[in-house]
């Protein structure tokens, strides 16, 4: 009898040790380091999905005490002229009200407080509507997040298998970045494709797990997006 998985919620850690720096996140991770002695009241981190845009904001909302400023509550954290930190997530996606992320970014330029937002694409793509916005984020220092190496690849695998207290074989990590498309958000997936293949076989992950998830995924991307398919399966 085959064993059907169960969906879990995996709740990655956002500590500030459990962070990998490398090549491609050192400058990011430099600056959220260096507050509240930041030369700029902005920063603006750019980068694609699962790159740790997200871990690195709260690593700075955990240390400077800033709120999660969403959609739902931008209006009244404008209205209310606070002076203390604050970050802004998607910023580039999340359809914040510009009049208020425009009070927030004049009070920041003021010196009144630290913004830092989070972008997955450069300012000129931003859907904004106003000018006036989109001049004074420019003003800001960008620092992007990259996965530039194997050895960052291999550890994202490692972060996320040991956020869901998995234990997998190095060579297996090795085996998959030597043979998949090199993007955070490839890891994740890949991640997440083993952890369901081995809890439906009732096994742990090995080297065929994880030759059955890179297929899977040429599959998905052959057919131009995510197939239908049963982790319990053996075919």
């Amino acid at each position: 009898m085959r064993q059907l998985p169960l969906e879990f919620e995996h709740t990655p850690s956002h500590a500030a040790d459990d962070f990998l720096v490398g090549e491609g996140n050192a400058l990011a991770h430099g600056r959220i380091g260096a507050w509240p002695h930041w030369p700029d009241a902005v920063t603006l981190l750019i980068g694609p999905p699962a790159s740790g845009k997200s871990h690195l904001a709260r690593i700075f909302a955990d240390r400077s005490h800033a709120p999660m400023v969403t959609p739902e509550t931008i209006t009244a954290i404008a209205e209310a002229d606070g002076r203390g930190p604050l970050v802004i997530e998607d910023v580039d996606r999340q359809g914040y009200d510009e009049p208020s992320l425009f009070h927030l970014l004049n009070q920041a330029m003021r010196g009144n407080r630290t913004l830092l937002l989070t972008a997955r694409d450069d300012i000129a793509k931003w859907p904004l509507k106003t000018d006036d916005v989109r001049s004074r984020v420019r003003r800001a220092p960008a620092f992007r997040l990259e996965v530039s190496d194997d050895i960052e690849l291999s550890h994202m695998f490692a972060k996320l298998f040991g956020d869901r207290q998995i234990k997998v074989d190095p060579k297996i990590i090795h085996y998959l970045v030597a043979r998949m498309e090199r993007s955070p958000e490839e890891v994740a997936v890949l991640a997440d494709r083993m952890d369901r293949l081995a809890l439906a076989r009732g096994t742990a992950i090995t080297r065929t797990i994880a030759t059955e998830a890179l297929a899977l995924r040429e599959a998905e991307r052959e057919g131009g997006g995510q197939q239908d398919w049963d982790p319990s399966s053996d075919e």
